[in-house]
């Protein structure tokens, strides 16, 4: 279905083109290529009010995930019931803010990507506020970035590692 690619931001140069092809590959890697999903593209000024009010955090950060559907158990794939409810919600991704933490070995597109596997994982009901929660996050991240790596060719961590 449809893929929405906004870039509201002008801090760092954004190629939607190489960025759109990497979350339809995730997309496809997550089974949901039939859902649509919105992806912003903020600096950090625009991320950081976003964040406080969601969040309760008054700072810049990496990505926000507004899941569609609400309580969705981890790991599974929402069963619409009707055509509009093939949604899957929006990710904010904070390129400003993930550019400036890129390490000088790391491509900025790579770290997109996986920053946004790791919104997507968060519309499909993983979180990772708990222990337990976030290793059935990690693995499916994990996976998720290795199905990639060998589609690509490029080593794709995921975001979340050594958080507990």
């Amino acid at each position: 279905m449809i893929l929405v690619l906004r870039n509201l931001q002008r801090a760092v140069p954004l190629r939607r083109a190489r960025l759109r092809k990497k979350v339809q590959a995730v997309r496809r890697a997550l089974w949901v290529q039939r859902f649509d999903l919105g992806v912003v593209c903020v600096d950090n000024r625009k991320i950081q009010p976003i964040n406080g009010i969601y969040r309760d955090k008054n700072t810049p950060t990496d990505v926000l995930s507004f899941p569609f559907h609400k309580d969705l158990k981890a790991g599974k794939i929402p069963q619409p019931d009707f055509p509009d409810e093939y949604n899957l919600g929006d990710i904010f991704l904070g390129v400003e803010y993930i550019f400036q933490h890129c390490k000088e070995n790391e491509d900025y597109y790579d770290i997109l990507t996986v920053t946004a596997t790791h919104g997507l994982c968060h519309l499909l009901g993983f979180t990772h506020s708990m222990e337990a929660e976030w290793q059935k996050r990690y693995q499916k991240e994990k996976q998720v970035l290795e199905e990639l790596s060998r589609h690509t060719g490029t080593r794709f961590p995921p975001l979340s590692r050594g958080l507990f």
